[in-house]
């Protein structure tokens, strides 16, 4: 009887699907990345646990964030695998991001005024603009692909590949 309960309450890919808005191959790939897990019935049929919901839904909210996958699944690997995830799990993992988005609203904030400074001057300047040449460390090499080059540069430069 505890089989055939437990049957009732797992999810197909389908009802999955529609339930979280995420599209079958999304589901598949969210799997073989390590972020979501299904079983097999009997006749081979995937099927999803009912706790998979918040799970996508974490995941969803997440990369709608900026978060990377990478970061996902580590964060989603903290979870405890003998109980449902509490609201208190939850929010111990978003505030491990905290500190990240705080640092990237930073960055941006600061883009938006240089390109407030920028608008209309016209220049885009290879040479001195900071929106379109930041950190270029290849022009010390000379015009053009420095890269594809095949003789080294005379004088080594350090750059952040």
């Amino acid at each position: 009887m505890v089989e055939v309960m437990s049957q009732r309450l797992d999810l197909t890919p389908a009802a999955v699907s529609s339930r979280t808005g995420v599209a079958v191959s999304a589901l598949h790939f969210y799997e073989r990345e390590g972020l979501i897990e299904s079983h097999r019935t009997a006749g081979n049929q995937r099927r999803y646990h009912r706790d998979v919901l918040r799970r996508i839904a974490f995941i969803r909210v997440s990369q709608g964030l900026g978060i990377s996958l990478a970061q996902i699944r580590t964060a989603l690997g903290t979870l405890p695998d003998d109980r449902v995830p509490t609201k208190a799990d939850w929010a111990r993992l978003s505030r491990g991001w905290r500190a990240d988005l705080d640092a990237r609203i930073d960055r941006l904030q600061r883009l938006r005024d240089d390109l407030d400074g920028c608008i209309g001057c016209g220049c885009l300047s290879l040479r001195s603009c900071s929106l379109y040449n930041a950190d270029d460390m290849l022009a010390v090499d000379g015009p053009g692909a420095r890269r594809l080059l095949r003789t080294p540069s005379p004088t080594p430069v350090n750059r952040r590949d």
